[in-house]
């Protein structure tokens, strides 16, 4: 059965997404209107001091498949996987064909033998993870090289292989959101219990969606209703 997801994280609501992003007193895509904390990790180069690409960037799109694999392959951190896709969303929005080459990538990852149970997780984890940002940001179908690809699904099975690490827990709760609500409130649930030992998991958790006069991300996962689509 299709989750229940909010208006603006339909491929119908492209333009509502980026008015959300664009103002302050709403709330946009989780997965893309903030940025991750990640320490002094290496990622995609960043210069904007917002969640957004501050338009001089000067980086070459071209190599953005390679790249962000390099990222991905050297550390297995979720939550710098989470930042390094959700950087590289940002620019693949403005470059089709990376979009296209980045995702195909790691889909097909997904289907290779990986050498250990970690290193599937994390294949499935990204392909899952990026899918759902392509979901909110890329939008329209001739758009997303993703579209039809259940992400959530994806990283279900990524944390079968896991056993349920928290920092992909936290993942998983944003990614359902929208809902199933009791899949939802059980990755939350676990992202929580999981960041009492986990320093970087609880910088997040602490930090606020939309700076200072946002809601905390803690608080965000951890409510018991969910976002319910908007009616016509």
């Amino acid at each position: 059965m299709p989750r229940n997801l909010p208006s603006y994280l339909k491929p119908s609501g492209v333009l509502a997404v980026l008015l959300l992003c664009a103002t302050a007193t709403l709330a946009g895509p989780p997965l893309i209107c903030h940025a991750f904390a990640i320490g002094t990790a290496q990622s995609l180069p960043w210069t904007s001091h917002d969640w957004n690409l501050s338009g001089a960037e000067n980086y070459d799109s071209s190599h953005l498949a390679a790249d962000t694999q390099a990222i991905l392959r050297g550390n297995p951190t979720i939550l710098v996987h989470m930042e390094t896709l959700r950087r590289a969303t940002l620019y693949a929005r403005k470059d089709q064909r990376a979009a296209k080459e980045l995702f195909v990538k790691l889909f097909m990852a997904t289907k290779n033998t990986q050498p250990d149970r970690n290193a599937a997780a994390l294949a499935y984890f990204d392909a899952g993870y990026l899918a759902e940002t392509y979901k909110q940001w890329l939008g329209a179908k001739d758009q997303n090289p993703a579209q039809g690809v259940d992400g959530y699904a994806l990283i279900k099975q990524a944390l079968s292989l896991t056993g349920g690490d928290p920092q992909m827990e936290f993942a998983a709760a944003l990614v359902t959101l929208g809902g199933p609500e009791k899949d939802h409130s059980e990755h939350a649930q676990k992202a929580l219990a999981g960041a009492k030992s986990d320093s970087l998991l609880r910088e997040n958790l602490a930090s606020r969606f939309w700076g200072s006069e946002g809601e905390k991300l803690s608080d965000m996962i951890a409510k018991t209703t969910v976002a319910k689509q908007t009616k016509p």
